[in-house]
């Protein structure tokens, strides 16, 4: 841990204009981005008495190396500087909102030739038209499976509809009518994308048009003694009238808002918001954070906007009103910078009376419940990681925190498609987006140590072209300014982040073999480990006994959960290996055909029985192949049938699954 006053820059220094600023570690890393209108007044407090300090951020202090700071020059740059730096460097320390839940969407994807309705998580695409959030998953399958009797959309997967547009049958739902099977020319694609935009505009709101259309319909049916069509209608209104009526009316229907609210102690914050289109609650989320300053609920307001916001454009992701509980402290600017990214009129407000603090009530209750609910389950959680951390330390007599983990192990079927694997666990969580795998070739499959040396030399080899690609932070060189570009993010380094622990699956091989890789180096400070499977024996370097942790250690459940995480990783790595290895191709080594004449031919003939049997004219069928070359790949298929999986070149031929027959594509 560092002592502040080692990196403490001198007041007279720090200008007292507005501005945003950066604290690093030790290898550089930014820990923390923070803004303030005088930059003077802010950093000065964090030098203070430590006992003056909240927990997390004299933690914060303690890790950081040195301090950097732009200026700005108002606080509208000063919002956007911070996003796009907390956006960049994802800083431990800083105030994250993460989803407590993974939150499902109704999708349709828009840019397809034959849209898809979807229900999808995570990541946004474009071209691709999202409505909710919907909670539980179940609501919104059964709204999909309801719309499907007036809107029959597809919602196959790309698989399903390719292997049904090869065979020219349908799915079930195509026979069932909840499908109007696009796969077998049931319906045009400009007919089947205007489908896909009735269901659009109908989840958007405008259900009473689609409904009284179809009352319509009935009346006509009826007074032309049509009583099949027109049960049928009725059935159709009935359909749509249950999806409409499930979300209760909470304004007026000309209201389009997200409402937040949030609950908060002296450590952590919940949120959550109802989102409200058309007057109707359309959808619910929630996150909590752990709290990293003395912040008012109007600082944490105003982050929780920033990032819900900063990625979204345009008014469907955006609403014209954002209403809060409290008023952030440059709700002005924060305004400004939301209708630059809308692209047109929104406003903040604090609603006082009427319905709308009505609703933000009881969005308030939910906010109080989901802290309490959190707290009584992550209590137990939180208590067992530190302990595990703190257990293993001191077994193992390290003299830094834990902070960061790395697994290795490797995987292979008797010495064929070796591969290993990196996980990550900082603060006793696995971290996924720094998971890495490695393939191992040559002499460094040989064996066991011989691989573990490999992929921890080159793991640390990038740790340390990292280093020397990245430029040193000019706080360290005694400045404070920072005068580059900060409007293009610098691209991240993949390997810059040193672990505290390195543990390797196996015994005193694999240990001593990680240990000279590391010193061949010329990297010390990181301590190396091993973890036996026999026994659940814990080795370390040049140790001739292990040592033995309590088998009701939580220091010992940490561990074997970091090793079978690594082990389930290399797993699923060397499968995919050893599944692609176990493929051939008839199209493989067959002279004049590349990789887009082969694919072309592949998805003409869909199998490759097919192809095989295809003559002459039948392959100039597919686009780029000629006369001349049709005729040479009929006669280099038949030279092969003489020698079944090699071609006649007497290579290995890549994409016919074994099993079923089927090419496979790349």
């Amino acid at each position: 841990m560092a002592d502040p006053s080692s990196y403490r820059p001198r007041t007279g220094d720090i200008p007292t204009n507005p501005g945003v600023y950066r604290f690093r570690d030790e290898h550089g890393r930014v820990i923390y981005v923070g803004k303030a209108k005088n930059l003077r007044s802010r950093l000065t407090s964090y030098f203070a008495s430590p006992g003056t300090l909240q927990p997390k951020t004299r933690t914060m202090v303690h890790t950081a190396a040195s301090v950097e700071w732009t200026v700005v020059g108002s606080e509208l740059e000063a919002i956007q500087l911070e996003y796009t730096w907390i956006k960049e460097f994802t800083p431990r320390f800083n105030i994250m909102f993460r989803d407590d839940k993974s939150y499902p969407y109704l999708a349709v994807t828009m840019s397809e030739k034959f849209p898809r309705v979807q229900v999808m998580r995570g990541e946004r695409r474009k071209g691709t038209k999202y409505f909710g959030p919907f909670y539980p998953a179940k609501a919104i399958r059964e709204t999909v499976d309801t719309l499907l009797r007036v809107f029959p959309v597809r919602t196959c997967s790309n698989g399903v509809f390719k292997r049904a547009e090869a065979t020219g049958r349908p799915c079930l739902l195509g026979y069932i009518d909840k499908c109007s099977a696009p796969c077998v020319g049931r319906i045009s694609p400009e007919d089947h994308k205007a489908l896909a935009a009735e269901f659009c505009a109908f989840m958007g709101g405008e259900a009473g048009r689609f409904i009284t259309a179809l009352e319509k319909k009935m009346a006509a049916a009826v007074a032309e003694l049509d009583y099949e069509s027109a049960a049928r209608y009725r059935d159709d209104i009935a359909a749509l009238k249950k999806v409409f009526e499930r979300n209760a009316v909470v304004l007026s229907e000309d209201t389009d808002a997200d409402v937040f609210a949030l609950a908060e102690d002296e450590l952590e914050a919940a949120v959550q918001v109802f989102h409200v289109r058309g007057g109707r609650i359309r959808g619910q989320r929630g996150w909590v954070v752990e709290k990293v300053e003395d912040s008012t609920p109007a600082d944490l307001v105003e982050h929780l906007l920033q990032q819900v916001y900063g990625d979204a454009e345009g008014p469907d992701r955006i609403p014209r009103q954002v209403l809060l509980p409290s008023e952030p402290e440059n709700a002005v600017e924060l305004e400004e910078w939301l209708r630059g990214l809308r692209g047109s009129r929104m406003e903040i407000r604090v609603p006082r009376r009427g319905d709308k603090a009505a609703l933000l009530a009881t969005v308030q209750e939910n906010a109080d419940q989901a802290l309490a609910l959190h707290k009584s389950r992550r209590a137990g959680d939180i208590t067992t990681r530190s302990a595990g951390l703190q257990q293993l330390q001191e077994a193992l007599g390290l003299p830094v925190p834990l902070l960061r983990i790395e697994c290795f192990d490797v995987s292979h079927v008797q010495g064929t498609n070796v591969v290993a694997s990196m996980v990550v666990v900082e603060d006793g969580l696995p971290k996924k987006a720094d998971y890495r795998r490695f393939a191992i070739t040559g002499d460094a499959a040989r064996d066991d140590t011989a691989s573990m040396y490999d992929v921890i030399s080159r793991r640390f080899r990038n740790y340390l072209a990292d280093q020397a690609a990245s430029k040193q932070p000019a706080a360290d060189r005694g400045g404070g300014e920072v005068l580059a570009d900060t409007t293009t993010p610098a691209p991240r380094a993949k390997f810059a982040y040193p672990p505290n622990l390195v543990v390797v699956d196996g015994g005193p091989p694999q240990v001593a073999a990680a240990s000279r890789a590391l010193a061949d180096l010329g990297i010390t400070g990181i301590h190396v480990v091993g973890l036996a499977k026999r026994l659940e024996e814990v080795w370390l370097p040049d140790d001739e006994f292990p040592v033995i942790l309590p088998r009701a250690s939580e220091g010992l459940y940490l561990l074997q959960r970091i090793r079978d995480e690594a082990h389930r990783f290399a797993i699923s790595y060397h499968r995919q290996k050893r599944g692609k290895s176990m493929t051939v191709s008839v199209l493989d080594g067959i002279q004049g055909l590349g990789p887009a004449k082969s694919k072309a031919l592949l998805k003409h003939f869909g199998s490759a029985k097919r192809l095989k049997a295809a003559g002459v004219e039948q392959l100039q069928q597919v686009p780029g192949i000629g006369p001349a070359l049709a005729a040479s790949i009929r006669r280099q298929l038949d030279a092969a049938e003489a020698a079944p999986g090699l071609d006649g070149a007497g290579e290995q031929a890549p994409a016919v699954n074994m099993a079923t027959g089927e090419i496979l594509e790349s």
